[in-house]
């Protein structure tokens, strides 16, 4: 047999042909046995039509990029890859659009901290019903998250997107205009069906649609767009309530809240209708023509070729199970990932950033002062975000969750003192910004990462999501209470108890987080399996 024909200078690359199936060279078939070595070796064969932007004339797109992908997993490919030879805006601008998902989850959490008081004297709340009113949204968090990775297995990263942005818009309108506070609650429940999926299915698109060396950075803009969500309805929240006074603000200020964000959810919905499907997933549906497509705008041809085969390997070593999670040694790293979930929470977080303008009114704040301090306390939330993700390689997660739980505990100690002695109110903003930047430094992005990294890679995506879930109902849990506490011990016991959290945070970090800086996460997983023994 004549050895197959080798490319000239500038020609298509050459392409692995599949064991078992055959190639159509626009229009001539030629089978893969008869072209393959004896003994079952797989040769390389070449298609010489002339390609300009990625079409082959005498060939439709979709043919082409088939013909293009036949391979199996067995087949070797280049190590190193190909060059990347992409286009970085395009994947920039995919990325963007998915973060939009991480703003309107900051958005939808954070619209509430301007509204709640308004809203617990329209509809004239208890202690215990305005927390019912702010944490609500957390339950449905805590489902979408926990529905949103089969259902975007089954159907499609964008198409769950899309659905997301959809009760976004749907639950903005509906918020806005309730006539009773049951209206009103099923309204954000629906909002927290879309963060919940959105928290989970916009980092894995982003995730799956970046190249290796660009990955990290681009996911972390989901972490940065989840906090600008939360500056930019602080912004929103204030400009409205300056439109009218108090009982303007009572009866219709907080509605325009709430519906502030129809715009950004129809933007997220117009936006996801240009952008592609996950490769990954169209892979993994073994839509092979339609995946190469899209890896060659995001990678380059020849990058696509290699890029599709790794990920079809890795989808054929995903075997993880719920029960494997249960094995010696895997039972102590979830329930290690639980509990940091749930301590990232119970420190007090959420019981500030929904209660912020509450809590400046109580030190003395007018409320357009209240609505202005939470402006600054969430600018200062965003800056140090942004300077955790510049140090967190170079520091560590442990040394940072360390002083970040010290430094939390401390702020809490302090802001409660300032209530039992009422100090000036200078110094009740000073200690909630001090408790802030020592959570977005530490607290907020290095809980994730290392949630992230001590997990097996068979197990991490069921892992990740029980953490996540225990995450989002620790949170209901403060967020429900903290109204509660503040009416029946005072702000002072209520600071003080979320500061002995931060005591226990510090002493479980101390005791069972091993650093993982600068490791592999092969040699992670066996660090932690040892370390738990």
């Amino acid at each position: 047999m004549a050895a197959p024909e080798r490319f000239g200078r500038g020609a298509f690359p050459t392409l692995p042909l599949a064991r078992d199936n055959s190639v159509s060279k626009c229009g001539t078939k030629a089978s893969a046995n008869t072209l393959a070595k004896h003994g079952g070796a797989v040769t390389m064969v070449s298609i010489r039509q002339p390609v300009v932007q990625g079409w082959c004339f005498g060939r439709s797109r979709p043919q082409a990029a088939r013909d293009d992908l036949l391979m199996t997993s067995d087949v070797t490919h280049p190590s190193p890859p190909p060059p990347f030879a992409g286009s970085v805006p395009y994947i920039l601008l995919l990325t963007v659009v998915a973060a939009l998902g991480g703003l309107l989850f900051g958005y939808d959490t954070a619209v509430i901290a301007g509204a709640i008081d308004y809203l617990e004297e329209k509809f004239t709340l208890t202690p215990g019903m305005k927390g019912w009113a702010t944490s609500n949204i957390l339950l449905g968090c805590a489902v979408g998250a926990a529905f949103a990775g089969p259902l975007s297995d089954a159907f499609g990263r964008k198409r769950l997107l899309i659905l997301a942005a959809i009760f976004f818009a749907v639950s903005a309108v509906w918020s806005a205009i309730p006539n009773t506070l049951t209206e009103f609650i099923l309204a954000r429940f629906l909002g927290g069906l879309a963060v919940g999926a959105a928290a989970i299915v916009s980092p894995l698109y982003i995730a799956e649609i970046s190249p290796a060396h660009l990955r990290g950075r681009l996911v972390a803009l989901q972490q940065i767009a989840i906090i600008s969500g939360m500056v930019v309805v602080s912004i929103v929240n204030w400009i409205i309530a300056l439109q009218g006074d108090h009982a303007w603000n009572v009866h219709v200020g907080w509605r325009w809240m709430f519906g502030s964000e129809t715009l950004p959810a129809l933007l997220f919905l117009i936006a996801l209708l240009a952008v592609p499907e996950s490769p990954r997933w169209l892979l993994k549906r073994a839509r092979e023509s339609e995946a190469l497509y899209v890896l060659t705008r995001l990678g380059g041809k020849r990058r696509a070729v290699w890029e599709a085969q790794e990920i079809r390997r890795a989808i054929a070593e995903e075997t993880g199970r719920l029960d494997e999670l249960f094995r010696p040694g895997y039972t102590k790293l979830l329930v290690i990932a639980v509990i940091l979930a749930i301590l990232q929470q119970v420190t007090g977080i959420n019981a500030i950033v929904y209660y912020t303008p509450t809590i400046f009114r109580s030190s003395g704040s007018t409320d357009a002062w209240a609505l202005f301090w939470t402006i600054i306390t969430q600018a200062v939330n965003l800056c140090f975000t942004l300077v955790a993700i510049t140090v967190i390689d170079r520091l560590g997660r442990r040394p940072l969750l360390l002083l970040t739980s010290a430094t939390m505990g401390l702020s809490l100690v302090l802001l409660g003192n300032a209530f039992y002695a009422n100090l000036p109110q200078p110094w009740v903003i000073a200690f909630v910004l001090l408790y802030m930047a020592s959570f977005a430094i530490g607290m907020g992005p290095v809980v994730w990462v290392v949630l992230a990294e001590i997990f097996p890679t068979r197990t991490r995506g069921l892992a990740m999501g029980i953490a996540t879930v225990a995450l989002w109902l620790a949170d209901f849990l403060i967020t429900q209470t903290a109204p509660m506490m503040y009416a029946a011990w005072g702000p002072s016991f209520a600071f003080w108890s979320y500061a002995v959290m931060c005591l226990v945070c510090l002493a479980f970090v101390a005791v069972f987080l091993p650093e993982t800086k600068g490791k592999t996460l092969e040699q992670i997983e066996r660090m932690f399996l040892h370390h738990g023994a």
